[in-house]
């Protein structure tokens, strides 16, 4: 089997797995709604951040404003001053500035040392707060609050009071933030995955204990299935035990009426055979007919046993039971086939592995195939038979060799239709091979004819496995 093959055939089965697909769309869903998670949490906390920030600004611009006075001689100043003492440190990242609309950085604070805040001049509403977001080579990146103010004393002057705040610490903590959400999120992220495989191990638990059942019904002599499954799974339970029981009445009278044809064609043959018998001892009866008459009725009681057993078979395929292990019934027959050919003198080899390799089926159905095969090698064998048995992939594989001359490629084409037979000289009615394949396929397998590697004809059965 090719690596392509191997990968579609695992694919396929990935695909079909109930337990691939709960676990592949609990894990898609985790994932979509953590994402979510982390982006509106993100997202949440950044706003959320960003107005505190905003709304400690505010704070000190209000009392920046308290404390903003002008005199008589329009002279402005800052008393008392804010009680922040960032605003006394140079490039401390908190900073004040009031300009005026002919004077920019008229007074400011002393964080901002020799630097002067620039900003947009605006037209809007001197009663509201502007916000800005400005860069500058020291005080690095600042949000920026500007409200403007008059006095009624002097309507024509405008005041802007500045509040600026470095933005490195508020990055500071929405990265710290960021950070902390990513690792618990991957933590919660694990955890529901643990859960969820744990659920969908707990929640596929019936099927496997079906599964069970199922083998030990197949390996054992059980006519049901047994067990304490879920709710959900007895419905099924039940169904699959009622076409068992009707399965069961169907082999029993396909059983049946095996058996009565059996006997109605017993008798008949019997008496033909008996007749045929007498005229042959009777010298001045007509031997050629009466020869003729039991040749036909052996043929007849042959095809007989062949359909008999198809119909048998046929009727029992579906509910095998037994596991029959294959040494002690190669070894009834090859007791049988050393009597039969005896004058042969031929040598029996067994190679099983295990020991104690196994036929699913029943034991006469074993019985048939491998008699058949054994009696076509004991038949054309010279001085040696080698029987081997092994499983390969689970599957059984089963190989009937002989010493023979074996048969050509064309005749291996033509060798298992019914009634054809390679040597006419050699007692047979060409059935065997034919029953034996018909038997083979019935049970799923194959049959193939090649060269044995003792020179003559090798039989190879190949058998799938149930699981």
């Amino acid at each position: 089997m090719s690596l392509s093959t191997r990968w579609d055939k695992h694919r396929t089965s990935l695909r079909l797995s109930l337990r691939v697909r709960l676990m592949l769309g609990t894990l898609v869903w985790i994932s979509i709604a953590l994402l979510l998670a982390g982006f509106v949490l993100t997202n949440f906390f950044k706003n959320y951040a960003t107005k505190q920030f905003e709304l400690g600004l505010q704070t000190h611009l209000d009392q920046l404003t308290a404390s903003f006075n002008v005199n008589d001689q329009k002279t402005a100043t800052v008393s008392p001053p804010l009680s922040d003492p960032r605003f006394s440190q140079p490039l401390s990242g908190l900073y004040w500035q009031i300009d005026t609309t002919e004077n920019t950085g008229l007074l400011r604070s002393r964080s901002l040392w020799d630097d002067v805040i620039r900003i947009p001049k605006n037209t809007l509403d001197p009663a509201s707060i502007k916000k800005f977001v400005l860069t500058d080579s020291e005080i690095k990146t600042v949000r920026i609050l500007e409200r403007t103010i008059t006095f009624e004393d002097q309507p024509d002057q405008r005041w802007s009071l500045i509040i600026a705040g470095n933005t490195s610490e508020l990055e500071h903590v929405i990265k710290d933030w960021n950070v902390r959400l990513f690792l618990f999120l991957i933590l919660l992220f694990i955890t529901l995955c643990l859960a969820a495989i744990a659920q969908v191990i707990l929640g596929l638990s019936p099927l496997r204990s079906l599964q069970t059942a199922l083998q030990e019904m197949r390996m054992a002599p059980m006519r049901r299935l047994k067990g304490n499954f879920p709710q959900e799974v007895q419905p099924l339970i039940d169904d699959f035990n009622i076409t068992l029981d009707q399965n069961e009445q169907v082999i029993a009278r396909a059983r049946a009426q095996t058996g009565d044809l059996a006997h109605s064609l017993k008798t008949p043959l019997a008496v033909i055979a008996n007749a045929a018998r007498k005229d042959l001892q009777h010298s001045g009866a007509n031997t050629e007919l009466a020869t003729l008459v039991a040749e036909q009725v052996a043929v007849m009681q042959r095809h007989i046993d062949w359909r008999l057993k198809r119909a048998r078979t046929a009727a029992t395929q579906d509910s095998r039971h037994g596991s029959i292990e294959i040494a002690p019934v190669i070894e009834q027959l090859s007791r049988v086939m050393h009597r039969i050919y005896l004058e042969n003198e031929i040598s029996l080899s067994m190679q099983l592995e295990p020991k104690d390799i196994s036929f699913q089926g029943e034991t006469q159905d074993l019985q048939e195939i491998l008699g058949n095969l054994m009696d076509n090698a004991y038949k054309w064998a010279r001085s040696s038979v080698l029987i081997q048995a092994s499983m390969q992939n689970n599957h059984l594989l089963v190989l009937i060799s002989d010493d023979g001359p074996g048969l050509t490629p064309e005749q291996r084409l033509t060798v298992t239709q019914r009634g054809i037979r390679t040597d006419e000289k050699r007692p047979g009615s060409g059935l065997g091979l034919s029953i034996t394949e018909e038997l083979v396929h019935l049970y799923g397998g194959t049959m193939k004819l090649e060269s044995s590697a003792l020179g003559g004809l090798c039989v190879k059965l190949f058998f799938k496995s149930n699981d």
